[in-house]
């Protein structure tokens, strides 16, 4: 597909038509034709816009395909969606003859329209489709693909953007999603589709799936925690607006612990997400309702979920009210729970470039192998003899053999089980924070991001940091930097700058792969010498927060 990002107006507006020819579907049709209206009365907004939707392709990055919803090939709308099954069918046909494919979708704006498209073309093209019954989580899309023996999937999700967004996450036979030279050799299948209404499409010839596929995940899930391990505990849940409240109580049930509180205003799926600003449990005021909740009700934890279900977050409480922990947190706590319960032997630990390296020193101590990834489960799912792996961003592997991406149930199964562990003790998870700092030291870890209308200022930061790199941060000469798009640290090349400080310090700056935003992730590591464990802390946080001024001073707009 022909770039217009530097076309003139005339040119645009042919494309526009040549686009709504071809188009089939009538509302974006019509969106599109509104849109080339207003440009020929000389309308700038519509030109802009136009110039926008025609400045490239969606393309395959970090989860897949992920854009707003829209006419136009830099929009996610049944075209593109068309196009890029078509590509993935191609792709699927030179490597196996008759291709298998189970697609899965979420409950945002036109995901079952764009899931049964996908059924459609893979049918078209010589290959097989099943879809699941309706919408479900990611990570049961996942644990599908192996479980039915297909040779890829697909689903249909923006996991956590904003309301007008949708995406298409692409996942090999193997269970884990695309990676180069795959994406690259489907994005070349896609490009050389002409015309969308050239690609063949089956009207109907795809199975939809019962519940079993589900019903075999959760007992699967439920197999997560140990056998006469605690159960008893009391958690709040928000699924925030999406698909995860059915799949969660039911697999709490199935593992015996009594059932989540639901934050009843987020429990259903709704794709408007009407009560959250940005449906991230990340991100401030997302997590207000399910925090207010457990203020009435006082649970031992808070559990959330993003739309699809695929990331984990939790909260406890403390001296000084409800507090989220970091991702970074639940991964070390779930990376030393997995090493208590002595399932992990010989198996290898994995965590990616931006996650803390508390992880390594736990795997460390207990003879575990340790492997640092680029971001994304794409490679995290892909470590040989992967037991266990998280990224910071709250996204955690908990059973690989069966889901190999991140899963948010699983994950909140096992954070129970320690939780509920715990308490049987008479200790919390906030304890068992302190006992890891006492052993590996404190971990302290921060992230902030550049959020940007115009994608050329990240490159502009980026390239002022390669040209003028700072000698030293937060106080501490810089005893190292990797830039990471030269392949320095050992990994494929990736957009990103890290710096190692000779105080022990870390800071990696990155282009998000999934949003309009420049990522900055920082760490302090403090030892914690004779007992003092709040002296440690206090050390890492001054050292944390020297870090964050020195890079927002340099990554500013």
């Amino acid at each position: 597909m022909t770039s217009y990002a530097d076309a003139s107006a005339e040119d645009l507006l042919a494309a526009a038509q040549e686009w709504i020819a071809d188009d089939p579907d009538p509302a974006t049709r019509e969106e599109l034709r509104l849109v080339v209206e207003l440009a020929r009365s000389g309308d700038r907004t519509a030109l802009a816009d136009l110039a926008d939707r025609f400045s490239g392709t969606l393309q395959f990055g970090t989860a897949g395909l992920r854009g707003a919803l829209g006419a136009g090939p830099n929009r996610m709308n049944r075209a593109v969606v068309i196009r890029a099954a078509a590509g993935l069918t191609a792709y699927l046909r030179s490597v196996e003859r008759d291709p298998f494919v189970v697609i899965g979708y979420d409950a945002r704006r036109d995901s079952d329209v764009f899931a049964h498209d996908t059924a459609a073309v893979v049918l078209g093209g010589g290959g097989g489709a099943s879809v699941l019954p309706h919408p479900l989580p990611t990570p049961v899309l996942a644990f599908a693909i192996r479980h039915l023996g297909a040779g890829a999937g697909v689903m249909v999700t923006a996991s956590h953007n904003p309301p007008q967004d949708n995406g298409y996450k692409v996942y090999l036979g193997d269970g884990s999603q695309i990676v180069p030279p795959a994406d690259a050799d489907i994005a070349a299948e896609i490009a050389g589709i002409a015309r969308v209404s050239d690609v063949p499409r089956a009207d109907d010839g795809w199975s939809t799936l019962d519940d079993g596929v589900a019903d075999a995940y959760l007992d699967a899930a439920a197999r997560v925690v140990s056998p006469g391990t605690p159960r008893r505990l009391s958690v709040v849940h928000t699924a925030l607006h999406g698909v995860g409240t059915q799949t969660v109580l039911a697999a709490f049930e199935r593992a015996g612990f009594d059932l989540p509180v639901v934050v009843a205003s987020q429990a259903q799926p709704d794709p408007a997400f009407p009560t959250v600003g940005f449906p991230n449990p990340e991100e401030p005021g997302a997590m207000d309702a399910a925090l207010e909740l457990a203020e009435q009700t006082g649970p031992d934890l808070v559990i959330a979920n993003d739309p699809d279900a695929d990331r984990c977050a939790v909260a406890v409480p403390g001296p000084g009210g409800w507090r989220m922990l970091r991702g970074d947190e639940v991964g070390a706590l779930l990376g030393s729970h997995i090493v208590d319960r002595g399932v992990a032997p010989g198996g290898v630990f994995a965590s990616s470039i931006v996650s803390s390296r508390w992880l390594a020193a736990i795997a460390r101590s207990a003879g575990l192998a340790h492997v640092e990834t680029l971001t994304g489960f794409k490679w995290i799912g892909r470590v040989p003899g992967l037991a266990y792996g998280y990224e910071e961003a709250l996204g955690y592997c908990v059973d690989p053999h069966t889901v190999r991406d991140k899963d948010g149930i699983t994950a909140a199964l096992l954070v129970a089980e320690l939780a509920a562990t715990l308490k049987a003790q008479g200790r919390t998870l906030l304890d068992r924070l302190d006992d890891l700092a006492r052993v590996h030291g404190v971990h302290a870890t921060d992230a902030f991001s550049v959020r940007v209308a115009d994608l050329s200022l990240i490159d502009d930061i980026m390239e002022r940091l390669r040209s003028d790199p700072p000698a030293a941060l937060g106080g501490s000469p810089v005893a190292r930097l990797d830039d990471l798009a030269a392949g320095d640290g050992g990994l494929p090349p990736t957009e990103g700058l890290r710096w190692y400080l000779e105080d022990g310090s870390r800071v990696v700056a990155r282009p998000s792969g999934t949003e309009p935003k420049l990522k900055v992730y920082l760490e302090a590591v403090e030892p914690v010498t004779g007992g003092d464990l709040a002296g440690a802390r206090h050390t890492a946080d001054a050292r944390l927060a020297g870090l964050r001024t020195d890079m927002e001073s340099l990554t500013s707009v």
